[in-house]
């Protein structure tokens, strides 16, 4: 029998979920869930140009749904708490969700709480939840975990990715402060209003699969300045404002730093790339020239997780949990 599957949340990466689902054998699209009123009611196959979806509409609801589906996509949200309250209704059903909010690859790090009352939910109605996508939930973390596997002994993990923003979705140069006063963008960072989430979620995870304990871990941002005009199909920078950002996150492990990652996007940046280098035995270095290309892989990575995770026990899952990513 086919998978039954739902979308929570039609911004572009829910589209194109929606898209990729109904491309696959193994799945069968119920509709999709979005609580904007310009989108409730639309034909999903017309608005995605896509035949397996016509005859699907956009609910306001689980509740219409014209079937309970086997699983959701979720795409609406980056933090714990606002997740929390859209997935957990889910699972009460005995709903599995595969979502792509950034700090719930990592729940228990800034919501233990929360977490274990999401994982006792989804173990009584046989749910299950995880979160994943590209960064968090594999260049940045699972990859990195996946190369240990060959290691005698592993020192330290550190990871670099440069990100080409100008190739990117409007939202995300949005995101990254494209346009902006540098100086309004360092606030919006500073609180929280701007930047990747995720990157404390990712040394997490790795130091959670290398039975690490965190002593120490530390985030910083800042804006990248333009140094020339710039212009994609979305927005226009002029020099002097913000292009892009830099962000680091390093953990310490018994009083030394073992953990680091290092994050860049912006604008036009030069040699885009993600590497990581294991210091071990043997020590590892690999780099994907060019990167791994965010948008399309999100979605790849959501959609392909879906078979694996219901082959998982039901909880509150971790990427680790499941059987090694392959394409589905």
């Amino acid at each position: 029998m086919k998978i039954k599957v739902a979308q929570f949340g039609l911004g572009p990466i829910g589209l194109e979920s929606l898209r990729l689902a109904a491309a696959k054998p193994w799945a069968k699209v119920v509709g999709g869930i979005d609580i904007d009123p310009a989108k409730i009611g639309r034909d999903l196959g017309e608005w995605t140009l896509t035949r397996n979806l016509r005859g699907r509409t956009v609910c306001r609801s689980l509740d219409e749904l014209p079937a309970q589906p086997d699983v959701v996509l979720h795409t609406a949200v980056s933090r714990v708490r606002e997740a929390f309250s859209q997935i957990e209704p889910m699972a009460r059903r005995g709903i599995s969700v595969v979502s792509s909010c950034e700090e719930l690859l990592f729940p228990r790090w800034r919501e233990p709480k929360l977490a274990e009352r999401l994982d006792r939910v989804c173990r009584a109605s046989g749910a299950r939840v995880v979160a994943t996508g590209v960064n968090p939930g594999f260049v940045m973390d699972v990859l990195a975990v996946c190369l240990t596997g060959v290691c005698r002994e592993v020192r330290a993990v550190h990871v670099q990715r440069v990100v080409n923003a100008s190739t990117r979705r409007a939202s995300l140069q949005r995101k990254i402060g494209s346009g902006l006063a540098p100086a309004v963008f360092r606030r919006r960072l500073q609180a929280g209003q701007a930047g990747h989430a995720g990157l404390k979620e990712s040394l997490a995870l790795i130091a959670h699969c290398l039975r690490w304990k965190i002593t120490r871990l530390v985030e910083t941002g800042d804006a990248l300045v333009a140094r020339r005009d710039l212009r994609t199909p979305h927005v226009a920078v002029s020099k002097g404002q913000t292009c892009g950002l830099h962000q680091r996150a390093e953990a310490s492990v018994r009083g030394k730093v073992c953990l680091t990652l290092d994050l860049t996007m912006c604008l036009d940046a030069p040699e885009p790339r993600d590497a990581i280098q294991i210091e071990g035995d043997p020590p590892l270095h690999l780099v994907l020239p060019g990167g791994v290309a965010g948008d399309e892989a999100t979605v790849a990575a959501l959609v392909n997780a879906v078979p694996r995770l219901l082959r998982a026990p039901p909880g509150l899952r971790l990427m680790t949990d499941l059987a090694v990513p392959c394409v589905a």
